[in-house]
């Protein structure tokens, strides 16, 4: 039962967080583009997601003629169900979780596959051309970057010899952002593209799709589907936290872990605000060529690197933080000339150069 009350509590946490999480977008995005942004609900309009909540809830929400309605009624529902349930196998400070899994690492990357089948009902269920077009490239999407995402933690599980998030998080003598750079940039990046967000915001674009597969949802249904987005973003902050940040853990042991964790989670979190603000879209052929062209090699020369360190420093399953700082310097070289011969593999590959150069 105390387990029950302490997710109840830490789902309502990251729910509020992510409904201020829209606010604090908003106001910085609009610094970023050198306006003011949300001013005028509350002070220094704080109270705009409290405006934006109410008229949500008060709007009719319209089931179009051609949906197929139990499909199109489940499928926000869906959409926050793996939200909920990662946030059960986070460590937010030390001792501070619901669950210790032993498959706590596989358990969060699969479950956050659930939201493209429930983008999918979305799509599908309206019978609307551009909601299905939109359903159709977050599965093609999902599907493309999914595959480094998961590479990219074999990294860690190999360091680790665990797939618990407590383990990974006690395991860092060092964070993991230094020994696994690699496995961090293609992390942070393979989120951005499951979570939808720019620059690979294709499944909604705007321009050519109205508002992707939402395109046909209104008042509450619509909200569930902006609040799972946000708090998503959260989570992936979170877990990025405890894979390469190393968790609750920090310099000063007077302040407690979970403030650690979450200062730490809100920089990751404001790290997705700033790609959002300064990076534009690319297109759907160039986010597939991306991820299969250019993440995935990388993801593979990660292991590779990674095992044979594991080899040669880890015969007997312990790393000394000397071992840890040499592998960070020997992975942060390999990691610069991966990306140098990749990225030009790619730009003859996709022609992602030419067609920079020929919108300048």
């Amino acid at each position: 039962m105390a387990g029950f009350s302490m997710v109840l509590v830490l789902v309502n946490i990251f729910m509020a967080f992510g409904a201020l999480y829209t606010y604090a977008e908003r106001r910085l995005i609009g610094r970023f583009q050198s306006r003011v942004g949300p001013n005028r609900v509350g002070p220094f309009g704080i109270l705009q997601p409290v405006a934006d909540g109410i008229k949500l809830l008060t709007k009719e929400s319209m089931i179009p003629d051609q949906a197929d309605k139990p499909v199109y009624n489940i499928a926000p529902i869906i959409m926050l169900i793996p939200v909920i349930l990662v946030v059960a196998v986070l460590p937010v400070g030390e001792g501070t979780f619901m669950t210790d899994l032993n498959i706590a690492l596989l358990f969060a990357i699969s479950i956050t596959a659930l939201t493209t089948i429930a983008i999918f009902m979305a799509g599908f269920s309206t019978g609307n051309r551009f909601a299905m077009l939109g359903a159709m490239r977050a599965v093609a999407q999902l599907i493309s970057y999914e595959v480094p995402v998961v590479l990219s933690t074999v990294g860690i599980i190999l360091l680790t010899g665990s797939l618990s998030l407590v383990d990974v998080v006690e395991a860092q003598a060092i964070p993991f952002i230094l020994v696994q750079p690699l496995a961090f940039l293609i992390f942070i990046i393979g989120g951005s593209a499951e979570m939808n967000r720019t620059p690979f915001d294709t499944v909604e674009a705007e321009s050519e799709l109205i508002a992707g597969y939402h395109t046909e949802y209104g008042g509450m249904k619509f909200a569930m589907f902006q609040l799972a987005e946000y708090a998503s973003v959260l989570v992936n902050s979170a877990l990025i936290t405890t894979l390469f940040l190393s968790g609750w853990d920090g310099p000063f042991s007077f302040i407690p872990s979970p403030v650690w964790f979450l200062l730490k989670m809100f920089f990751m979190a404001f790290c997705f605000i700033w790609i959002r603000a300064t990076l534009p879209r690319l297109r759907m052929d160039q986010v597939m060529s991306f991820a299969w062209k250019f993440l995935l090699p990388l993801s593979l020369l990660n292991i590779f690197v990674t095992a044979f360190e594991v080899l040669i420093f880890g015969a007997n399953g312990i790393f000394t933080q000397g071992d840890l700082w040499l592998m960070s310097g020997i992975n942060i070289i390999v990691s610069i000339i991966g990306i140098v011969i990749f990225s030009k593999i790619l730009e003859i590959d996709s022609g992602f150069n030419t067609q920079f150069k020929a919108t300048v």
